[in-house]
């Protein structure tokens, strides 16, 4: 347990009555690195961003001094001591439901202060667990983004203009006892929990590193999902895994990614395609009535004549 930290100390003394730059001194007067960000909105100001944060009492009257009305950004982690959940609420994600879920599972407790945003969320603050590298994440379908190394945050008493509302950042509600550390790990598993790994398909040798090359796939990000699981269908066929097989062990693991089933049956079979270009059919050459058209040419259908991983790990790992 710990007692609450700078940036939430800093909160605790000031109100929205202040003017932006007497907030920015304040906080840069206590140790807690700031940047500006552009008035009524949340983009950085400087150059660098969040990189540009400093506790230089003189840069910081310099940046305000040009900038009356910019809002107050603050590095979240290392930087400043703090990490925060940012529960957000737009349109139909509500951020907050899911926020109560992890409350009532204990995985959200210990925080300093509750920040009231300008879109009806909140912020969760947390002191950072030290020495200890905390990295930012994203849960936009939960509604929930975790703010540490490598994050920042708008503090209050900055204010955005919402469809041409002002609406400011505020403590909404105080902890008054000692604050706990943030399990962030654990926080993110319970609101995006991994696939469950699939038993091991007949006919692939338990040596082949299949849990480790899902749990890659699973970890692709936008730009890289679609030739990730290229590549991993790949090592399975040039061990022999048939793709019927494959399809199992990588659908989930590509779901999770964000890819959608088609596109995740296509890129399999085009795999396929390009390790073994000249697959056996069976049967008849015209597809079964009702059959699905990757089924009926051979590539996704279980055939127990078709050799097995063998002994060999999966290449390229």
């Amino acid at each position: 347990m710990t007692t609450h930290g700078a940036v939430s100390s800093v909160l605790l003394r000031m109100n929205t009555a202040w003017p932006l730059s007497a907030a920015a001194g304040e906080f840069a007067a206590a140790g807690v690195p700031v940047f500006p960000c552009v008035p009524w909105g949340k983009r950085p100001a400087t150059e660098h961003g969040f990189h540009d944060a400093t506790t230089d009492l003189d840069q910081v009257e310099a940046w305000w001094r040009q900038s009356p009305g910019a809002n107050i950004g603050v590095p979240t982690g290392a930087a400043s001591g703090a990490v925060v959940v940012d529960v957000d609420v737009h349109g139909p994600v509500d951020g907050r439901t899911r926020f109560d879920r992890a409350a009532r599972a204990g995985l959200v407790e210990g925080w300093e202060l509750l920040v009231r945003t300008p879109t009806g969320g909140m912020h969760a603050y947390y002191p950072a667990t030290p020495g200890m590298e905390q990295r930012s994440w994203q849960v936009a379908r939960a509604g929930i983004d975790f703010r540490g190394d490598g994050g920042y945050i708008v503090v209050p008493p900055s204010v955005r203009s919402i469809e041409g509302t002002t609406v400011g950042y505020g403590v909404e509600e105080v902890n008054a006892g000692p604050a706990g550390l943030l399990d962030a790990g654990r926080l993110r598993d319970f609101l995006d929990p991994r696939p469950t790994p699939r038993a091991t398909p007949v006919g692939l040798d338990r040596g082949v590193d299949v849990s480790r090359l899902a749990a890659w796939v699973a970890a692709r990000g936008e730009g890289e999902r679609n030739r990730g699981l290229f590549w991993a269908a790949c090592r399975l066929a040039e061990n022999g895994l048939p793709a019927s097989d494959a399809l199992d062990v990588l659908t989930a693991a590509a779901g999770h990614a964000g890819l959608a089933e088609r596109e995740i049956t296509a890129t399999v079979r085009s795999a396929y395609r390009t390790v073994r270009p000249t697959p056996a059919r069976r049967g008849p050459s015209s597809p079964v009535r009702g059959a699905s058209p990757l089924a009926a040419d051979g590539w996704f259908s279980r055939d127990p004549a078709r050799p097995s991983a063998g002994s060999s790990r999966v290449r390229g790992l």
